[in-house]
């Protein structure tokens, strides 16, 4: 009796965890490019923060989502970047790191804004609707992960797309599925039971209203201002 009870709640749980796994991907549907030529042009693009390095070797999560954004500016689908992840310590910078980086790509500084506050993909997400004033944006990070992202802009009422970036081919790819599984089951609990709110909120930041109003040249460009005509 005690086995059938416990294969009746071990089947409950596992139709419970596919249903909200199967549900979260499928209200994404439509809002995921993984290609930069097939996604709408936006003002700014969100990058989900991750580690540059894993020890002592490149991450590639991090790597995909840099080049994306780069990519992203080169064949002009934004005007700016939105970069929010972890500043835990001094050491330890995720906004920082990738700033420097998209300087080195030749994007103007003026068009790079961080977030230090990006501690979770909640976080970020309901950070870039609340404090930097975006409703309508594009999310960079793993394909896989958009769906959650989307899930939480869409209930903030965030009219954001998603460019799905590769992943790695991980030593074990059940394992990055089953945590990203109970990652949707956390986000669905944290944002329809416990009202779970970023760590930290503070005063707004309308960044659509910083960026420069400047002219898109070829490729690369550094952005030309026009030039102010003189006053009869």
């Amino acid at each position: 009796m005690l086995i059938l009870l416990g294969s009746g709640i071990t089947l409950c749980v596992i139709l419970l965890l596919s249903s909200v796994d199967f549900w979260m991907s499928y209200q994404a549907q439509g809002r995921i490019h993984k290609e930069v030529e097939s996604a709408p042009a936006r003002d700014i693009a969100l990058i989900l923060g991750t580690s540059k390095y894993i020890g002592r070797t490149l991450n590639p999560y991090y790597t995909y989502r840099i080049d994306a954004a780069i990519e992203l500016y080169k064949q002009q689908k934004v005007r700016g970047f939105l970069l929010s992840g972890d500043n835990a310590h001094r050491s330890y910078n995720e906004p920082w790191t990738m700033k420097r980086d998209l300087l080195r790509a030749g994007i103007p500084e003026e068009l790079i804004f961080l977030d230090y506050a990006g501690f979770r993909t909640l976080d970020s997400i309901v950070r870039a609707k609340q404090i930097f004033n975006l409703n309508d944006f594009t999310i960079v990070t793993q394909t896989f992960h958009c769906d959650r992202a989307l899930f939480i802009a869409n209930y903030y009422k965030a009219d954001a797309i998603c460019l799905g970036v590769p992943s790695p081919k991980p030593r074990s790819w059940f394992n990055v599925r089953v945590r990203e599984v109970f990652a949707r089951i956390k986000a669905m609990l944290d944002v329809y039971i416990m009202n779970t709110q970023p760590k930290f909120l503070g005063p707004q930041e309308p960044i659509l209203d910083m960026l420069p109003k400047y002219e898109y040249g070829p490729i690369m460009p550094r952005f030309v201002p026009k030039p102010v005509a003189e006053s009869e």
